[in-house]
């Protein structure tokens, strides 16, 4: 596609990226600032210059100040996520007409319980609205904390109050950073650090945890499905439209849209055999995982995706989203819609949604796409073939059920393959795309190094996309990518050896795969002591910032394909990469060779394995632990 494109005369991303070069070295450090109007100010990497800005800030206070407000800015990213979905469960409470229903009443009432909301004698909806008050209130609390830091092992929340971070208010905690880093308030850079924390373990435990359980309630728990992967998708002989972004209120409808009789009769009288929906970045994951619909690709395919000529229309509501899309769309037919009143672009046509209204916004807008396709221009259609096959829907609830089987759904297996060495241990890798490494080179690389190596992979986002299209995401995968003690794990329960586990906002489900990990018990205390790692190869968004902060903070150990701006700043560079660990058990490693990346995930499992005092891997690995208490190495 990128020769494609080029023989068009397209631009891309990897074009704007290359005229970029060389890129702001002062930025790249972190030692740039614009936080008030007596600068910008920038600090001399190598000593012959100012040490300080014209305020006094040191490098170090720069650097934490910039590094704090990505993680408030990717917090919010995703906790306002949340928000709309409490707002969207709220309205299906209220309205009895509304086009929303509780798809997962068992969830709900689940929820109900550990928010102690009383069902006895309440009806469905009542018991939404109960819930959907108090996930409100979430956002807004003042003190306290926020209800589901709960669910996270004793030890972690005993750190927490320890270091003074328990979240309260998901937006108290992003107002506090924006206050704290306006000029002349806080000017300690662990105290700004620790600051962040807290608003990242609000958005982890908080935001992200409540969109992704109020979903589930609203859409549909995920469970296993099959599907395809790549731009192969799109089909010449139908309609095809493609949903990009991230919040499934509006996904949801273009699904129900498309499957539409009125709708699939109006689009054969148009010539076409049907309606062929697609899936692109984090909305993909969504619809993936509830209805089976394929994923057309990952953040940097958007371009390409347009660039095949057979797109009839790109729908797009937040986050991830090109500006550049509206002018390459006017090289083709394609319609260009947004549809969030947070989220306008150039060139786009703007139809906003609205959730009161939705099944009627949605039809109006696959119409759309329908009477767009006699202006597909043959010429212009160049499809790549390729597709994957996949196996997606996996989450916190239904790993027991492939674990331990639908009568004794359990841990169990998971923590007795670890502690036996079957698995060396689990991983997630996660995260975006970034145009200055190869597309999806970083995860795939990783991913194929760790299941060499026996270590159980789970997936999120465009990470997730990544492993799908690399054909990851199937049980057959094992046998030709994986160690033989995860060939024996997904022989015996039928699960591919990289486990898809939703959208970028999805990974709260992790954390609670790790916390039941921890409860079953036999891999310690806490979410920091189990033989596991987490890393983001190709991250480039504000969101994975707060992500990493998150994971880290809950005792994780994550590996980032490259630094936060920071490097320029030695104090801060080493409380991220070792101080942090003191607090909370998991700190960061910026490495940019992926094989590397695994091998320092590997490493850190290793020596989790050998404090638990567990026995070495039990098969032949590739990359042999080293020799030490508790492990056996392995040529």
């Amino acid at each position: 596609m990128l020769k494609h494109a080029q023989s068009e005369g397209l631009e891309t991303v990897w074009d704007r990226h290359e005229k970029m070069q060389p890129q702001c070295g002062f930025g790249q450090l972190g030692l740039c600032c614009r936080n008030c109007a007596m600068g910008p100010c920038r600090i001399d990497p190598f000593g012959d210059g100012p040490s300080e800005g014209i305020c006094g800030a040191t490098a170090d206070i720069i650097a934490a100040r910039h590094l704090v407000r990505m993680i408030a800015a990717g917090a919010s990213a995703h906790s306002d996520h949340g928000r709309d979905t409490v707002h969207t469960l709220k309205m299906v409470a209220e309205d009895e007409n509304c086009d929303y229903q509780i798809r997962d009443e068992a969830k709900l009432r689940r929820l109900a319980e550990e928010l102690d909301i009383e069902t006895e004698g309440k009806s469905v909806r009542e018991i939404a609205g109960a819930v959907a008050e108090v996930c409100a209130g979430e956002f807004g609390r003042q003190d306290g904390k926020i209800t589901f830091t709960a669910r996270a092992p004793e030890e972690q929340q005993r750190r927490w109050r320890e270091h003074g971070v328990v979240p309260r208010g998901i937006d108290r905690e992003v107002v506090e950073i924006m206050h704290r880093t306006n000029i002349g308030v806080d000017n300690d850079p662990v105290n700004l650090i620790l600051q962040g924390v807290r608003s990242a373990l609000a958005d982890g435990w908080g935001g992200s945890m409540i969109a992704t359980d109020l979903s589930d309630v609203l859409f549909r728990t995920p469970n296993w499905i099959v599907s395809y992967a790549n731009l192969g998708i799109l089909d010449p002989e139908k309609v095809n439209i493609i949903v990009h972004g991230h919040e499934p209120t509006l996904s949801e409808m273009i699904v129900a849209a498309t499957q539409d009789p009125e709708m699939i009769e109006l689009a054969e009288s148009k010539g076409a055999k049907g309606i062929n929906l697609g899936g692109m970045c984090c909305t993909a994951n969504e619809i993936l995982m509830r209805h089976g619909v394929p994923l057309a690709g990952n953040f940097l395919q958007q371009e390409l995706a347009i660039g095949t000529g057979l797109v009839d229309a790109m729908i797009v509501d937040v986050q991830c989203i090109f500006p550049s899309l509206g002018k390459i769309a006017q090289r083709y037919h394609t319609k260009f819609i947004s549809t969030s009143p947070k989220a306008k672009f150039p060139y786009a046509e703007h139809i906003e949604f609205d959730e009161s209204r939705a099944l009627d916004i949605a039809k109006e807008i696959v119409r759309g796409a329908i009477e767009n396709m006699p202006n597909r221009k043959k010429t212009s259609v160049n499809l790549p073939e390729m597709t994957k096959p996949l196996v997606a829907g996996f989450t916190a609830e239904n790993i027991y059920i492939a674990l331990g089987g639908r009568y004794r759904p359990s841990y169990r297996p998971l923590n007795d393959a670890i502690m036996a060495g079957r698995l060396r241990g689990v991983a997630a890798v996660v995260g975006c795309n970034t145009p200055k490494v190869k597309l999806d080179y970083g995860h795939i690389e990783m991913t194929k190094e760790l299941l060499a190596n026996d270590v159980l992979v789970a997936t999120t986002g465009c990470s997730a996309i990544a492993g799908a299209k690399a054909g990851f995401l199937c049980p057959e995968a094992a046998m030709e990518y994986a160690g033989k003690g995860i060939q024996e794990v997904c022989r015996a329960v039928g699960i591919p050896p990289v486990l898809h586990l939703g959208s970028c906002v999805d990974n709260s489900r992790i954390l609670v795969v790790l916390s039941n990990m921890v409860a079953e018990g036999g891999l310690g205390d806490s979410i920091g002591d189990l033989p596991a790692a987490g890393a983001a190869p190709e991250w480039m968004s504000e969101k994975a910032v707060a992500i990493g902060f998150y994971v880290v903070a809950s005792g994780g150990f994550t590996v980032l394909g490259e630094s936060f701006p920071i490097e320029g700043a030695k104090g801060v560079y080493d409380f991220v990469t070792e101080g942090i660990e003191e607090y909370f058990g998991g700190k960061f490693a910026f490495e940019g060779d992926p094989i590397k990346a695994a091998r320092l995930m590997i490493d850190h499992i290793d020596v989790k394995r050998a404090d638990l005092k567990l026995p070495g891997p039990m098969y032949e690995v590739p990359y042999a632990p080293k020799t030490q208490t508790g492990t056996t190495a392995v040529a």
